[in-house]
């Protein structure tokens, strides 16, 4: 069984978007295949709860390997799981739950064969299609089927001898037109088995040719003025145009065709491989690599598509990829399509091997938290052309009220986290009135004058909260320390979240959503939280200085002693003198009483 760990991590990568997933053991063979309209949701479910049914929970206890396949819809989902189940015949999706085999359609070979739903898959000549994974799903294909194709249902032997016996008559189905009447020799054999092998190219998927016959066929009447019979062959061909536009993922015209896609991150490469038939996904899978050298990127790919086709046995003479591989295969043609269906097929690719990359990431990070850290802070590196790796960031920010209680915060991230045990605070002493500019230049010059003097590690990175008047200060300041090239300093506006450089007017705008933005945006609000908490200290302090200290007769305890009981100055003047009294003596209450008064 899949252990909690990896399952865990399985669990927290799979995406929310309608997918088929499959179930491996040990031996990688896959034992289960489920369509879902939210993957997420729908594995999780077999393990976050408790399974009744006896064979759920032995086969859930086989699970070695989870993998998924995302689609666009439910429906695609729903095509793409009975692909999967065709191809790779899982052993638990052979049996439903009420130990009955899945439903197949079967085309009975026999004289004018018969096309129905059955449950018991023969060794004999008859054609089987399925297996189907609905009773429903079955029982409207095959409306749909005699619908367009009016065949018999009946059990009638009907050779050749007994026809020409007049041993049968027509029934119903003759007489609502659900059936041509071949018992009576209405419908000739080859007519009868003509419809038979439309409904079973239909069933192949191959379902743009018949819709192609059927409009051939329909003009030719028109053209001949049978019109009559013209109108009966465009309603067939409409229900076969509008069934054709729901069931299959891309176009059926496209058959035998090999997909690949490619992306990567650092050393590790991702090649996903999709395999077309008669329109339809039926096969998937992504492999990574690990580059040893700068490989060039066609040369990888070039690789994978021999290792997937080597491994799945295809010879597909069409293959298509973002980029032509350095490769060349005989017989076969590499495509790099930009626009139509063959585009969406790259595109479907693309977004299966991009998420196979952030599972593999997350993964990797869940067991390595370190390695994230190490991305994004090289990401910063990139964004914002730094010549060191940003390991040990500070960020500025000032805060007061109208000039009163000017202080500054200095937060400190260490590996992209906080490191609370480095934050500093600063009273602001050399600056008179709101100057946000000069209490900056004192903040910066105080902090590095420290960490020279105590000869301390200085960051890689200093984060200013404020535009272009704020980071001119910290410039003047790392300038006058001799610091100003040695370290890096920004300062982010909070209007547009511009980032603005030393001595450049233009502003850098980052994506945002782009992880460098959201570690500047965190340091900036973290400066600014723990900069007005405590600016707020300080003035609650201050006020309660203020009060109680200027009382004559009331010392150091008695103030304790109140401040502990009532915790505010507030709370001291709505209580009464009686029951202050209680607490420290009515002398002292009456103090205080009319001190306040």
């Amino acid at each position: 069984m899949i252990s909690e760990t990896n399952l865990t991590t399985v669990l927290s990568s799979i995406p929310e978007n309608p997918g088929c997933y499959m179930y491996l053991d040990e031996t990688e063979t896959i034992i289960y295949v489920g369509k879902a309209k939210n993957l997420k949701k729908r594995v999780s479910s077999y393990f976050n709860r408790t399974i009744e049914d006896p064979k759920t929970r032995i086969m859930v206890r086989k699970i070695n390997t989870i993998r998924y396949l995302v689609v666009e819809s439910e429906e695609d989902a729903f095509l793409l799981e009975n692909n999967l189940i065709k191809k790779h015949k899982p052993r638990y999706n052979i049996l439903l739950k009420d130990d009955k085999t899945y439903p197949w359609i079967v085309v009975r070979d026999e004289p004018f064969p018969r096309v129905y739903l059955t449950r018991k898959k023969l060794n004999d000549k008859s054609h089987y299609y399925g297996p189907y994974t609905f009773v429903g799903d079955i029982k409207f294909l095959l409306r749909l089927l005699t619908t367009i194709y009016p065949i018999r249902n009946c059990s009638y032997a009907l050779s050749s001898e007994n026809i020409a016996k007049k041993k049968f008559h027509v029934c119903l189905q003759y007489h609502i037109k659900r059936c041509f009447g071949p018992c009576v020799n209405y419908q000739t054999e080859d007519d009868y088995n003509k419809n038979i092998r439309s409904i079973e190219e239909i069933l192949k998927g191959n379902i743009r040719s018949v819709s192609k016959q059927l409009y051939k066929e329909m003009m030719h009447l028109a053209d001949n003025l049978q019109y009559e019979a013209a109108e009966f062959l465009k309603e067939r061909y409409r229900i076969l145009e509008n069934y054709s536009a729901k069931s299959i993922v891309v176009n059926p015209a496209l058959h035998n065709i090999d997909v690949f896609s490619y992306d990567e991150y650092g050393a590790f490469v991702f090649i996903n491989y999709l395999h077309i038939s008669s329109g339809a996904v039926v096969q998937g899978y992504t492999i990574e690599y690990k580059k040893q050298l700068e490989e060039p990127k066609e040369e990888i790919l070039g690789m994978g598509i021999i290792e997937l086709r080597t491994r799945f046995k295809s010879k597909a003479k069409e293959i298509i990829v973002p980029f032509i591989p350095d490769i060349e295969l005989k017989e076969v043609e590499f495509v790099v399509p930009q626009r139509g269906d063959k585009k969406n097929l790259l595109i479907l690719s693309e977004k299966n091997v991009q998420q196979y990359k952030l599972e593999q990431l997350k993964q990797a990070e869940k067991l390595n938290p370190e390695q994230r850290q190490t991305r994004i802070m090289k990401t910063l590196q990139n964004d914002l052309h730094l010549k060191e790796l940003p390991v040990h960031i500070e960020c500025f920010d000032n805060s007061n009220i109208q000039g009163t209680n000017p202080v500054s915060a200095c937060v400190v991230f260490k590996m992209a986290k906080p490191a609370k045990k480095d934050y500093r605070h600063f009273n602001i002493k050399t600056v008179t009135g709101p100057d946000d500019f000069q209490s900056m230049y004192e903040t910066v010059s105080r902090r590095y004058s420290r960490l020279l003097e105590e000869s301390q590690p200085l960051p890689q990175l200093i984060v200013v909260d404020g535009g272009k008047g704020q980071l001119h200060a910290a410039t003047d300041a790392l300038k006058a320390l001799n610091l100003y090239g040695k370290i890096s300093v920004i300062g982010i506006a909070k209007r547009l979240e511009e980032i603005y450089f030393p001595e450049d007017s233009i502003p850098l705008y980052l994506d945002k959503n782009s992880e460098s933005l959201k570690l500047i945006q965190q340091l900036r609000d973290e400066a600014h939280r723990f900069g007005i908490t405590f600016h707020r200290n300080k003035r609650s302090k201050q006020q309660v200085v203020s009060e109680l200290d200027n009382i004559k007769g009331i010392g150091p305890m008695i103030k304790e002693k109140l401040l502990q009981k009532y915790k505010s100055v507030k709370r001291i003047k709505e209580t009464s003198e009686s029951e202050i009294a209680d607490l420290i003596g009515e002398k002292k209450a009456a103090l205080i009483k009319s001190a306040f008064q």
